[in-house]
């Protein structure tokens, strides 16, 4: 499902339009991107934790030489599933 889709399924099933519900699918995305930039969480409960994490500096091949280079330290977002989401998931 992509994020048109997602808009037209949420607009029929709250009767809202799509315009609108666009709209405010595109502030929550903002909204999440932005408070992770600043290094903080956002967690939604029943469905998951949006939050950075740090990644270690080390050490990494260049696969078509084979030789060594220093792939440095930095932080990336990362979503952890919530329990509710999980074990919908693993019903299937």
């Amino acid at each position: 499902m992509n994020k048109e889709e997602l808009v037209q399924e949420v607009s029929r099933k709250t009767k809202t339009s799509q315009k609108q519900v666009a709209e405010i699918l595109t502030h929550t995305i903002s909204t999440i991107e932005k408070t992770v930039a600043k290094g903080k969480k956002v967690t939604l409960v029943g469905f998951g934790t949006f939050e950075p994490r740090k990644r270690a500096a080390r050490i990494g091949r260049n696969p078509q030489t084979g030789k060594e280079l220093k792939i440095a330290a930095k932080v990336v977002p990362a979503f952890s599933a919530g329990k509710k989401f999980k074990e919908l998931v693993a019903k299937k």
